[in-house]
């Protein structure tokens, strides 16, 4: 009797082993509506992403769906894609403001080009193991005779289209945010902006140096201005609950992840 008592003992003191984690990434890939200042997408990763999903916004402001591949920036996402230790891994791509006509360097065909290269993003990220949601993009909150001019609803035409044609989780963000912002009106819209109707650009203080003794080397400073594209904080936090509350009805494995 003696041993199995022991053994019972033994089995009540030693410490617990800790289970692996099952943790997840997300990954955001776009231009200046998604990435930091300007964008919805620091607030959903601050905010509405649990600490089981390691949220990563690669989102840069200027870029359409060509230049961000151009320069070398798809390369890096697909880097973070085929990081190994992660359970799930999903990519969620918006493009179409720098993909208008105007661009120079930017723009892409709204026929060909731009759901050419969606859809080869949408090949590259399933080849790295990852999972795609392609996004429409964030209308812009422009108004004319008290009608909201949304004119994104091509390229989230086009958007749609290669999300059925490829079978991806789409997220309709240009469709809905047009019905939020013309629900509520100019004047209301216009509180997501960066600064308020009228504001000169921020910058640096009068008189601030540009080093000090600890500091060797400035630090960046956000260029903001009033606009009717980009999102200041109030902006950036609505939207980041629409997305959230789109992606847990388009992929519904993604909802442990996801807070409201």
């Amino acid at each position: 009797m003696r041993a199995p008592l022991a053994a019972l003992l033994l089995a009540q003191t030693a410490p617990e082993v800790p289970r692996p984690i099952a943790a997840s990434k997300i990954i955001l890939i776009g231009d200046s509506t998604t990435a930091v200042i300007g964008g919805w997408g620091p607030s959903f990763c601050a905010y509405h992403v649990t600490s089981f999903a390691a949220c990563v916004n690669l989102a840069r402001g200027g870029r359409s769906s060509g230049s961000y591949r151009a320069e070398g920036s798809w390369e890096l996402a697909l880097a973070e894609m085929r990081t190994p230790g992660y359970k799930n891994i999903w990519v969620l791509i918006q493009f179409g403001h720098n993909d208008q006509p105007g661009k120079p360097g930017r723009s892409t065909d709204l026929a060909t080009e731009f759901p050419a290269n969606l859809a080869r993003y949408v090949d590259e990220v399933r080849a790295a193991g990852a999972k795609p949601v392609l996004v429409t993009p964030l209308t812009r909150r422009i108004f004319k005779d008290g009608k909201l001019q949304n004119d994104l609803e091509p390229w989230a035409a086009a958007v749609r289209k290669v999300a059925a044609e490829k079978k991806v989780p789409l997220l309709d963000l240009n469709a809905e945010s047009a019905a939020a912002v013309q629900a509520m009106g100019e004047a209301a819209a216009d509180h997501f902006a960066q600064l308020p109707p009228g504001s000169a650009p921020a910058g640096p203080a009068a008189g601030t140096p540009a080093t000090t003794e600890v500091e060797v080397q400035p630090m960046a400073q956000p260029r903001l201005s009033f606009d009717r594209t980009h999102l200041g904080i109030e902006g950036a936090n609505y939207f980041a609950t629409m997305v959230t509350r789109e992606l847990a009805a388009a992929v519904p494995e993604m909802r442990p992840l996801l807070v409201r």
